[in-house]
């Protein structure tokens, strides 16, 4: 809802430090910016710093990157990056239509043009700061392309397939965390963290995708939550902590109401 923001110019020098520290010390960096024009100034550095002390396979991304360009795909390609995407657009796609027009619009996120690109993207919700926890509000984005208000902008030839979806949630967002080996698949070797869920993920309509939960979850092996049929395998919550937490006031108030 509010203007492009303007980098600041000494934004580069500052940021050359830094990625340099990084890449000499061989720390992975993620770094936020949702305008074109922004990763154009970040790439003139990341680009000047690869020169110097070249990456050689080390993973770094951009977060959000809803307007990128394909030149600036390009670039962060040839770098050896990724892109990791969040579901703001879900909520944030109308106001963006209003300030920038249906064309810039209907250009947010170039998930697809990434994905053909080879490079690696990820997929979440921005940690609540974009959407709530829920995967399901993003998979419906990906491969609906529906914002929260119905409205669609996007040509069917930009969505995603539903595998395509669930590949950028979880094998394509454990690359970023250098886990790919480790999470995203139900596979040998790999974490036991599955989810039995209430619907057919692949075959319910397309307007049902967001409405999709978990009736049970099990992580490292274990059955952390059971609802329905599973509700008797859902183990005993621990105690309230802080004592003094409202988590526990409302819930003992709602109890005696109900």
């Amino acid at each position: 809802m509010s203007p492009r923001p303007e980098l600041k110019p000494n934004m580069a020098e500052s940021l050359k430090k830094v990625v340099t520290l990084l890449v000499k010390n061989r720390r992975s960096f993620r770094m936020h910016a949702t305008y074109d024009e922004s990763i154009s100034k970040i790439l003139d550095v990341v680009e000047e710093v690869n020169k110097e002390t070249p990456f050689n396979g080390l993973r770094w991304s951009i977060e959000h990157a809803e307007t990128i360009k394909e030149p600036n795909i390009d670039r962060i390609k040839a770098l050896g990056g990724g892109v990791a995407i969040q579901d703001r657009m879900v909520f944030l796609e109308d106001d963006f239509l209003g300030r920038y027009g249906k064309e810039a619009a209907s250009q947010t996120a170039p998930v697809k043009l990434l994905m053909k690109k080879g490079i690696p993207v990820g997929m979440g919700t921005d940690g609540t700061r974009g959407s709530s926890f829920n995967p399901w509000v993003g998979l419906h984005w990906l491969v609906t392309g529906e914002t929260a208000s119905g409205a669609k902008l996007y040509s069917r030839e930009k969505l995603l397939t539903r595998e395509e979806a669930l590949y950028v949630y979880t094998v394509g967002s454990a690359w970023f965390s250098h886990e790919e080996k480790l999470k995203g698949r139900i596979a040998e070797g790999q974490y036991a963290d599955f989810a039995v869920l209430s619907a057919d993920y692949m075959t319910v309509p397309e307007e049902d995708i967001k409405k999709i939960e978990s009736v049970l979850t099990v992580v490292d092996g274990k059955v952390v939550y059971g609802a329905e049929e599973f509700a008797n395998s859902m183990p005993a919550l621990p105690p309230i902590k802080p004592d003094w937490s409202p988590v526990k006031y409302f819930g003992s108030y709602y109890k005696s109401k109900n």
